[in-house]
């Protein structure tokens, strides 16, 4: 893809979307650039999390800005989380979808998650078996450290 290109968004994936009005009726208050500050999420993600409808369609002011409110940033922070713990979006985008059908889908927004936990649970195991090699080799260059012998790994590790 050559820079500048927007990458098609596979029509599958995408949600339908609606627009919206701040749901507790006072004027949403953040900008993109203030939203991507606090999240850490770019403004091009946000956009594109908006066109694909992972992100319901933002309030907008009169100028046709975004202007985000607390519901959004909550959402936001849990797609964070998320995608933070490799659920790919269009898991995501499941769930986004789950969420606006409503009540009815919190059986199925469960096992969703469910699934999700179980995959990150076998991450987090893997992460930890890492570390106690990492730290066993800690330990062991500590010890050789101690005893005077860190001149035979540098002496080994050099050739």
């Amino acid at each position: 893809m050559r820079r500048g290109e927007r990458r098609a968004v596979p029509r599958a994936i995408l949600l339908p979307m609606a627009s919206r009005e701040p749901a507790s009726g006072v004027a949403p208050s953040l900008s993109i650039r203030e939203v991507a500050a606090r999240t850490g999420i770019t403004t091009h993600t946000l956009r594109y999390y908006e066109r694909i409808g992972l992100v319901q369609p933002v309030a907008r002011a009169r100028s046709g800005h975004r202007r985000y409110d607390d519901a959004d940033l909550r959402w936001l922070e849990l797609l964070k989380k998320l995608h933070a713990t490799d659920m790919p979006i269009r898991k995501m985008l499941e769930y986004a979808r789950l969420v606006r059908r409503g009540e009815s889908t919190v059986s199925a927004r469960r096992a969703l998650l469910d699934a999700h936990r179980t995959e990150v649970l076998s991450k987090v195991a893997q992460l930890h078996s890492t570390l106690a090699v990492i730290e066993m080799k800690i330990a062991m260059y500590d010890q050789a450290i101690r005893e005077g012998r860190e001149a035979t790994y540098v002496a080994a590790a050099t050739g």
